[in-house]
């Protein structure tokens, strides 16, 4: 299990909801969450064996910025 921490473009509660859908149904993401109260609107993706590149692509795709903090 690793946690994976993003930097995003999302700002809204409504922008959480777009990309949700999607984080819920990938077969190894066991949970994730975002905090639009922080300065970098933080996504943490907690999974087995999931590629940052495949969530930020998946971010990319819905017309979020996303980019892995390391």
């Amino acid at each position: 299990m690793e946690i994976l921490v993003f930097k995003t473009s999302l700002t809204e509660p409504k922008h959480v909801v777009d990309i949700g859908s999607d984080l819920d149904v990938h077969p190894n993401i066991i949970e994730w969450n975002v905090d639009l109260h922080d300065c970098d609107n933080i996504l943490r993706v907690v999974s087995n064996n999931v590629s940052a590149q495949s969530i930020e692509n998946l971010l990319l795709n819905a017309g979020y910025y996303c980019e892995e903090l390391c």
